[in-house]
């Protein structure tokens, strides 16, 4: 998956037919997010090369 940034905007473009469909159902969990008022907030820490997983609690 390719991620891009550009000012507050974050691109993420999928590469394979797989990521397509994970993108398909992040993009359904962040738009039901923003129905309900709910957000993603992250867990712990991202670090490249230590800690390669970044992850995220809907509250």
């Amino acid at each position: 998956m390719k991620i891009e940034l550009e000012g507050s905007l974050l691109r993420m473009v999928p590469e394979n037919d797989r990521e397509k469909a994970e993108l398909n159902q992040l993009w359904t969990i962040v738009v039901g997010c923003v129905n309900e008022g709910r957000k993603l907030v992250p867990v712990g820490e991202y670090i490249p090369g230590i800690k390669e997983v970044a992850v995220f609690n809907i509250e």
